[in-house]
């Protein structure tokens, strides 16, 4: 290892301010050699143990009495990073989305240091770093003073004084907050009055030879508290994990933004830039051959350590079968970067089996199974925040994405698929479905985050081929949420509807863990790693799209299949119109309600919500093609105006124009006794914000300036306005679905026009929302005498009235 990068990983940030006094203190003080116990509160560790007390030994000693716990640090343990992740243990329904296993903080450094009859911890960042060899470091050092965290007594000395003894049960039954259970918001949102310390307290601790685990629960006093709120009490179940990093940090491999990694992000003062640069370095598992020369040659070898997942024992059975299978799936990926056997999932051993072993140790990484009723799984990973190097990730599964999955396939599937016309699904059938989400899960623990861009490889007309579909399942990575193959047709013969870890997760898996020759820093290797992602560019197989909450690339959206999303939502709301009039036969069971069958009709509105979602996405869209200064091209394109124009077209026609064929009596008797109208309102007017968010509407007034012939912000409003208005054209009575509709499209015009001269900012919002609303107060007049009477005619006057309101203002 190159020893400069070696100096910048250990050494970075290290504060000598207190140097002399902790090397004039490396003994005990001389009252308590002496044995002046008068002087010194300092026991001898002689005095300290007793036959009552309970020792655990491992990266911290651990003692135990009456409730009482001490850390036993020894000097090896003193100045070395530490890892500290903190952890919702213990679930509270609603406190948040994950429940038991969530991170409460980001995992964070700590480092113990000795001041005189003291031990201090502190937090460490490793956010900007320089070569200790180099003159910035000092600078570094003293820019970046690590704050103290809290401050312990030395209650005593192990018998050579090599070790230190603090009592610690103030860290975890105060209200620290480096290692708290709440965040900022949620104390706000639940009215935290405060920590009682009287009902906080720690429940036991484990050491372990690279990790120490402490369970603790945290008691708040609080108003609106998100479950068991008449107790005005919120106790929450912590985790707190303390981690040995590595001796020797491995070498780093930068990030690419073309290619899908987590990563972490330090400023380097000390690289040779006119700037504060950053380097940004990708999450990874390290893996090393066994045999490095024929790796080298090019051959498949074992590595020294290989990837190993073991199944919780709280596992069903049944399911177990199924998690390994998503573990091994990702075994050919690695063989294309050089490892064989690089993964793999085992069973947890028994107590007889192996005593020591605990799902808390942080040498076993585990995929837990977790008995909520929260619908989803989880990979999180622990990574050296030197480095890089992931050490150990907890897959967290729920017990209830079982559900999730359930409504997925059903809806996405039933129509072309028999397996799928039943609330409950065969063991096999869920199996799979168990199989693909923890292939994903299992990705996430690798290293690769979602890659939302992927799908839009494969046409439309591929996911409709049975022989195309059966080996590339329904996109070319897993980790984009290409769910199940809805677009297939009931004539299309297609068999395989999954999933599969596919052609750009084997590149990514490359990318992060084929290793190099010679490589001795991150920079060594930069300009093979550009030649690999140039290899590839502008193959549409092996491209990353970030996932983004409200996307502005039409290609590189959540839940969606294909490269076309107008033509793919068509398919797919054509399967849905045959899911919905068998859905009463397909939900029924004897001596049941129609539970099954009112949670399924909600799921197929949030499925046409998703296909309307992709559609509405083209709409001021802009396309993003990632790429570096040494290739050709742009990187933003917007999307073109005869695409946009289809995608308005879609939506009047589907949604805009009410869907009568969601509005089924022999379902909506059955569920509930209103609230049909109030329901497609919401729908509709939920596209129709869609459409006019301000980021929307920005791009299109930008790309009006910018690009000749494009489908402007002008184009939308009318476009908008003309379809939801139609019935006036041919004086037709206007139904109660689109009355809403219209009412809330007034609305959305006011309130665009009110913003505007509230904010003070001009634009081209403002005026055009305005003009549309004399352009629909004048078709309105023009048309209001034809309706003499009933509900279309006072409908139409009230509009009339609620924008000469609006204007007056």
């Amino acid at each position: 290892m190159n020893q400069n990068y070696l100096s910048l990983l250990l050494s970075a940030l290290l504060l000598f301010s207190i140097g002399t006094f902790v090397q004039a203190q490396d003994s005990p003080p001389e009252s308590a050699k002496k044995g002046k116990k008068k002087e010194s509160k300092i026991k001898s560790y002689k005095d300290f143990l007793s036959e009552e007390i309970q020792t655990d030994s491992g990266l911290f000693i651990v003692h135990k009495k009456a409730g009482q716990y001490w850390f036993e640090l020894s000097e090896e343990v003193l100045e070395k990073e530490i890892l500290v992740v903190s952890r919702i243990s213990g679930f509270v329904k609603n406190l948040n989305f994950g429940g038991a296993g969530m991170k409460s903080r980001p995992q964070q450094v700590i480092r113990w240091q000795k001041l005189d009859d003291k031990l201090l911890l502190r937090s460490v960042s490793y956010n900007s770093v320089a070569s200790f060899e180099q003159p910035i470091y000092q600078s570094v050092r003293n820019n970046n003073f690590e704050p103290i965290i809290m401050t312990f007594d030395i209650k005593a000395y192990n018998a050579d004084t090599t070790a230190y003894i603090i009592q610690v049960n103030e860290l975890f039954s105060s209200d620290v907050p480096m290692i708290g259970a709440l965040r900022q918001a949620q104390r706000k949102r639940f009215e935290v009055g405060g920590l009682d310390k009287k009902r906080s307290l720690i429940q036991h601790m484990h050491s372990y030879p690279k990790n120490t685990e402490v369970r603790h629960v945290l008691t708040y006093k609080g108003k609106k508290l998100p479950d068991n709120n008449l107790t005005a009490t919120l106790s929450i179940e912590m985790n707190q994990s303390f981690i040995k990093l590595p001796d020797e940090p491995m070498v780093p491999r930068l990030y690419d933004g073309r290619v899908g990694y987590f990563s972490l992000t330090q400023t380097d003062y000390g690289l040779d830039e006119q700037k504060a640069a950053s380097r940004r370095y990708i999450t990874r598992w390290r893996l090393e051959p066994e045999d490095p020369e024929a790796y080298f040659r090019g051959e498949v070898v074992e590595p020294v350590k290989p990837i190993v997942f073991y199944i919780d024992p709280a596992t069903p059975p049944q399911w177990r079968p199924y998690l390994k299978q998503g573990v091994d799936d990702w075994k050919d990926a690695f063989e294309s970067a050089g490892f064989k056997n690089a993964i793999m999932a085992k069973e947890a051993p028994s107590k007889e089996e192996n005593p020591e072993w605990s799902p808390e140790d942080v040498r076993f990484s585990v995929i837990r199974y977790i008995s909520t009723d929260i619908q989803n799984a989880q990979g999180p990973h622990v990574h050296d925040p030197r480095t890089g190097e992931i050490l150990e990730s907890d897959i967290l599964w729920y017990h209830n994405v079982m559900k999730l999955l359930r409504n997925w396939f059903f809806i996405q599937t039933a129509a072309v698929n028999k397996e799928a016309q039943t609330p409950k699904f065969k063991t096999e059938v869920m199996g799979q479905l168990i199989r693909f989400v923890a292939a994903h899960e299992v990705g996430h623990t690798l290293g690769l985050p979602h890659n939302m861009g992927s799908s839009v490889a494969f046409a439309v007309d591929s996911l409709r081929s049975p022989t195309f579909t059966a080996t590339h399942g329904t996109a070319p990575s897993i980790m984009d949420y290409a769910r199940f193959n809805y677009v297939a047709q009931p004539k299309d013969g297609i068999t395989r509807f999954y999933p599969q870890i596919g052609q750009y997760d084997f590149w990514s898996i490359q990318y992060g863990y084929r290793l190099n020759r010679g490589i001795q820093s991150a920079e060594d290797e930069r300009l093979i790693l550009n030649g690999w992602v140039k290899e590839r560019a502008g193959n549409p197989i092996y491209r990353f799209g970030q996932q983004r909450g409200n996307p502005h690339d039409p290609t590189s959206q959540t839940e969606d299949l294909g490269d076309d999303p107008i033509y793919a939502s068509e398919l797919g709301l054509a399967n849905l119109k045959r899911i919905l009039p068998n859905l009463v036969e397909w939900t029924a069971a004897e001596g049941e309600g129609y539970g099954e069958l009112k949670e399924l009709y909600q799921q197929v509105i949030s499925q046409m919500g998703r296909y309307t979602r992709h559609v509405a996405t083209n709409i001021g869209g802009v396309y993003e093609y990632r790429k570096t200064s040494d290739e050709e091209g742009v990187v933003f394109e917007p999307v073109p105006k005869y695409r946009q124009q289809s995608a308005i077209r879609f939506l009047h026609t589907h949604l805009f124009d009410t869907p009568q064929w969601l509005i089924d009596p022999a379902i909506l008797q059955r569920i509930e006794p209103a609230g049909t109208v109030e329901r497609v309102r919401n729908f509709q007017k939920q596209t129709l914000d869609r459409l006019f968010e301000k980021n929307r509407l920005g791009r299109l007034i930008e790309a009006e300036a910018r690009y000749p012939n494009a489908y402007t912000a002008l184009n939308l409003f009318d476009d908008v306005r003309r379809g939801l208005f139609s019935e006036l054209n041919g004086e037709e009575q206007i139904d109660a679905y689109r009355r809403n509709l219209q009412r809330a499209f007034v609305e959305k015009m006011i309130k665009l026009a009110m913003e505007e001269d509230k904010s003070g900012m001009r634009s081209d919002v403002g005026p055009l929302a305005r003009a549309a609303l004399v352009a629909i107060k004048k078709t309105i007049r023009s048309k209001l005498k034809k309706y003499k009477s009933g509900e279309s005619r006072f409908h139409l006057a009230d509009l009339v009235q609620r924008i000469d309101k609006a204007m007056k203002r």
